[in-house]
């Protein structure tokens, strides 16, 4: 496997970095004038649009609005016919998931000064939210988890599904999650067309006041020319993983978790830092003998010598300075002290702790939210979680009393910046 190695030392390691962590993340012109195109068209001939275009990308014949949207019992049955091992393991994954971000629900507050001013901030939930949902065989039942649960926790009253079926086809692990989940309607739609339909509502699909969820492409330059009309999660380039080393894990298990992201896309990054020179060779050993093995070894050999890299530190402090500069989707931190270590990093979207903490394991079950971000944004946000799907208002009772100090105060500030009638109006209640 040809992948890049290369160390702090070399004189040009800055520009290496630099030239690895590089990805063209502008939108591609042709799908942004087809997505408008779309978008438009949705916007102005509602169901019929949907529907047009439904059939043409999925390879259906639907007559009607009305038999793209799910009966609940469809859900019900989905769950009901898994094979036990499945559905015990999404109820299991539900309940972790569900347990975890319960800890996240920001609560109302207000405080009242010596004067009887009352002052806070009331937290309200979002009305209702739309939930993108790759489909047909390339389904992931764990988003719909992880991005319903999250809403559900934060009281969204209603949670609509959208989910493509090509030629039909109904992924019945997705269908089994979102009734897991409590999700309260779908809709077998998918694509820009779906994302518009949520954003601007139609006769049959509701309106949203937020986009979330993963997709394709057009999905996403779809979300992105939505926002504003409402909210989004976010628009995730291709998946990361960065693993720091002391040379003392068991070489197989890094590089399988390497592979972990590698799989994902030709565009997933996967990169391995140690100030072991013999472990990452034992590593590049380890990846070599196990890549047969793997049923998407073409796409991961793609990912591993289009982005991946083994980097040789000095030490594990260089590391995390690193790290820092990379500001990963995910970190695994597979050291002696991880939580040591895990107090010096500032910047990453999962921090996965010890030997035994593989990346996997976040994805599906630990608790915490996989919907990460990527591509260095990790510097300035954050995973998916509960106050995603909340949102604050001030509080400002002001008291008779607190009229007169603080009229005084607003009025000269008003008067500073030239509106008369901002100053007028706090004077006006002076006694």
């Amino acid at each position: 496997m040809n992948i890049r190695r290369f160390s702090t030392k070399d004189k040009n390691f800055d520009i290496q970095l630099k030239e690895l962590l590089a990805f063209e993340t502008a939108q591609d012109d042709d799908i942004d004038k087809v997505v408008a195109n779309i978008l438009r068209d949705v916007k102005s001939r509602g169901d019929a649009a949907v529907l047009e275009y439904t059939n043409r990308f999925d390879k259906t014949n639907v007559k009607d609005m009305s038999n793209l949207e799910l009966e609940p019992g469809e859900l019900k049955s989905a769950l009901a016919n898994l094979p036990h091992e499945q559905s015990e393991a999404l109820r299991q994954a539900a309940e972790r998931v569900r347990k975890y971000h319960e800890k996240q629900l920001m609560q109302s507050w207000s405080y009242t000064e010596e004067d009887g001013t009352l002052l806070g901030q009331q937290v309200t939930s979002l009305d209702r939210v739309g939930l993108y949902v790759p489909g047909g065989k390339a389904a992931y039942p764990s988003s719909v988890l992880m991005n319903a649960i999250p809403a559900k926790v934060a009281g969204v009253n209603e949670l609509i599904m959208v989910v493509p079926t090509p030629n039909g086809e109904k992924n019945q692990l997705v269908l089994a999650a979102a009734e897991v989940c409590g999700i309260d309607r779908v809709f077998c739609i998918g694509g820009a067309q779906a994302v518009g339909a949520l954003a601007y509502g139609t006769k049959t699909v509701p309106q949203v006041d937020k986009i979330v969820g993963p997709g394709n492409a057009y999905v996403a330059a779809a979300k992105r020319r939505v926002f504003g009309v409402v909210g989004i999660d976010m628009v995730a380039g291709p998946s990361e993983i960065l693993v720091i080393c002391d040379g003392k894990t068991n070489p197989d298990w890094v590089a399988m978790d390497l592979f972990s992201q590698a799989e994902h896309d030709e565009l997933a990054q996967s990169i391995l830092l140690s100030p072991d020179p013999e472990f990452l060779e034992r590593v590049l050993s380890s990846m070599n003998r196990l890549l047969d093995d793997m049923p998407r070894k073409d796409i991961i050999r793609r990912s591993i010598e289009g982005r991946g890299a083994l980097i040789q530190v000095n030490d594990l402090d260089e590391a995390v300075s690193i790290c820092n500069y990379i500001a990963p989707e995910h970190l695994e931190l597979s050291v002696e002290d991880p939580i040591g270590l895990s107090k010096k990093i500032k910047h990453a979207g999962a921090i996965f702790m010890g030997r035994d903490t593989c990346e996997a394991l976040g994805d599906y079950c630990a608790g915490p939210n996989h919907v990460l971000p990527t591509s260095r944004t990790a510097r300035f946000s954050s995973p998916l979680g509960v106050y995603d799907f909340q949102k604050r208002s001030s509080i400002i009772m002001v008291s008779s009393d607190g009229a007169q100090h603080l009229g005084k105060i607003a009025s000269t500030l008003a008067y500073g910046e030239g509106l008369q009638a901002h100053a007028r109006s706090a004077e006006y209640r002076l006694k």
